[in-house]
């Protein structure tokens, strides 16, 4: 019997005599037409946008080829071509409750350009004729405005001076017609993306004095989707990428992981609906006429689940967001808390709430992601003010009391700022002035004086919480609980004094 070493060297024989993926091998060569050009083929975009396009020329005949352009001069595109732009997405995570693990080759795909070698190739795209879409996820940072690229002639190093360069090539070349316009559909993580990254393009053709009639083109035939996007994509498995090779018949060097979660809610503009069959395939992609509320909902439910558990699960010695879940305390915690204090106070319509929280859920329950606590508690007063506060405020002005449990939790991080539970420290990481400020809180042995002087602090909450009836009291009572008790005792206690 082979010992482990054996196994390991034959293995990566194996894995290294393997051919490299390609089109004629996967049998994916069919060509299919330019209608999306691409700005930006990292993790994510090859783990969201293009799994969704690709999911919709397979099952729903959408037909779409698309162009990869490298967003920036480190870029990477030419290992996408090297194997004919095909690459594997593993997905993994929990839905409905079930372990889900699968792998499929993405083929969508179908050129990857890099502007800065092959401008010409870059400046050909405006001339495709069934051309519609232009996606992009350039980091946070690329929607932004360079004076600096005051000259039309590129390549530019700056995204939207791209895009406004493509635009006004598409313009010139089907002279304004009103049919040739793009709808324009932005990833990147800032609100209001595609409004943002529309000022910036009009800016450019201002600075470059171009024609007034591109401008009306501009305005009149193209339109700017605003999007909200969620998946987690951790990208190529470099710490365990055998395990994945070990599942391939051929080489990737592409490869990407995903969880299983995916939601893709895009601001309805020129009947985006009847354009792309988003509705043929069984993703969580909703065009909505205002993306707002689904905003709300993210920050209130996905982002405010995990800080709202936050203090409680470290005060119970919890080190994930998955152990906190699972244990059926901080989970029921979690559960209680979102249902029935977070989302009564967000206005949307109660079985879509229901079924994101679900999903959210799930998601935190996903064995093949590690999320620590501790990374969480960065900036803890920051989240906590903007994904829960509202909420417990919310809840007071709509039902004339104290949401106990969202209550709980805020007495759960002024307890987590003491900074340390018996012998163990807590894992503080926030802004200086605020962990001082705490320690000055916590040379008072009064648990109400405490309270009084953590909700009164406006430099924490812009607002005196102090003036909301009861709840000064409502968090000393619980700080007394949690100091004198283990957390689930303590919340128990608090509970039923408050009934």
């Amino acid at each position: 019997m082979f010992t482990t070493k054996k196994h390991i060297q034959i293995r990566r024989m194996e894995n290294q005599i393997k051919h490299q993926l390609n089109r004629k091998q996967n049998g994916s060569q069919e060509k299919l037409p330019i209608k999306i050009v691409q700005f930006g083929g990292g993790n994510f975009m090859r783990g969201f946008t293009d799994y969704v396009i690709d999911q919709l020329n397979k099952i729903a005949g959408f037909n779409a080829g698309i162009v990869n352009v490298q967003p920036t001069q480190g870029g990477s595109v030419h290992k996408l071509e090297e194997q004919d732009n095909l690459y594997t997405l593993f997905s993994r995570g929990i839905k409905k409750g079930e372990i889900i693990d699968t792998k499929q080759v993405i083929s969508a795909i179908q050129k990857s350009i890099n502007p800065y070698t092959h401008y010409d190739e870059f400046l050909a795209l405006a001339k495709e004729e069934e051309l519609e879409f232009i996606f992009s996820n350039t980091t946070e940072t690329g929607i932004a405005y360079d004076e600096s690229e005051n000259n039309y002639a590129g390549p530019h190093k700056n995204f939207p001076a791209k895009v406004a360069v493509l635009l006004h090539e598409r313009f010139k070349h089907f002279k304004g017609a009103e049919d040739k316009g793009l709808r324009i559909i932005p990833c990147e993580l800032i609100e209001d993306n595609a409004l943002a990254l529309k000022e910036i393009i009009l800016k450019y053709a201002k600075l470059w004095n171009l024609e007034g009639s591109f401008v009306s083109w501009i305005e009149q035939n193209n339109y700017f989707h605003n999007t909200l996007v969620d998946r987690i994509v951790p990208g190529y498995p470099k710490d365990d990428a055998e395990t994945y090779e070990d599942q391939l018949d051929y080489e990737d060097r592409m490869m990407v992981v995903s969880e299983v979660f995916l939601l893709w809610v895009i601001q309805e503009a020129g009947n985006l609906k009847a354009r792309i069959p988003f509705d043929q395939i069984s993703e969580q992609i909703l065009v909505v006429d205002d993306i707002r509320p689904y905003r709300l909902r993210k920050v209130r439910i996905l982002n405010g689940g995990h800080t709202l558990m936050l203090a409680p699960a470290i005060l119970s010695g919890k080190e994930t967001v998955k152990e906190s879940v699972d244990d059926p305390f901080i989970g029921q915690f979690l559960k209680d808390t979102i249902f029935n204090e977070v989302n009564p106070t967000l206005g949307l319509d109660e079985n879509e709430l229901k079924d994101f929280a679900d999903e959210v859920f799930d998601r935190f329950r996903n064995p093949f992601i590690k999320h620590y606590q501790a990374s969480i508690a960065l900036y803890f007063v920051s989240k906590f003010k903007v994904r829960i506060l509202p909420s417990l405020l919310g809840y007071v002005d709509i039902n004339q009391k104290l949401p106990l449990n969202l209550t709980f939790s805020l007495a759960s991080l002024i307890r987590f700022y003491q900074g340390s539970l018996g012998e163990k420290s807590l894992p503080l990481n926030d802004e200086e002035s605020i962990i001082n400020r705490f320690r000055e809180i916590w040379e008072n042995e009064d648990h109400e004086q405490v309270a009084a002087l953590a909700l009164r602090e406006t430099a924490f909450w812009d607002t005196d919480l102090t003036q909301v009836d009861g709840l000064t009291s409502a968090v000393a009572k619980a700080l007394w609980e949690i100091d004198h008790h283990d957390i689930e005792i303590a919340y128990q206690n608090f509970i039923q004094f408050n009934s």
